[in-house]
């Protein structure tokens, strides 16, 4: 019959395993920056402002990947100086 862990030797090892994971999410989070980074590099976005970046970020994702590209493909295309609608 095996023989059964105690509760403090179980509480130790879920301790160490959760320390594993938060290093491990911390990896990951790193990595998903760098990809995202490298997305972003060379579209023309590297020049907002971190917090205008930030806050458009927000945005889209409350608006879910669909409805941000379709109301972006109907807005109206503007003048990046002057905001007005640029010439055809």
């Amino acid at each position: 019959m095996p023989t059964k862990r105690s509760a403090v030797a179980a509480l130790k090892k879920l301790e160490a395993d959760r320390a594993a994971l938060d290093i491990r999410q911390t990896e990951l989070e790193e990595e998903a920056a760098l990809e995202l980074g490298r997305v972003i590099l060379g579209t023309g976005l590297e020049s907002f402002s971190k917090k205008c970046l930030a806050r458009m970020a927000v945005e889209l994702a409350k608006l879910g990947e669909e409805e941000a590209l379709k109301r972006l493909a109907m807005a109206p295309a503007s003048s990046p100086q002057t905001g007005a609608p640029a010439a055809k």
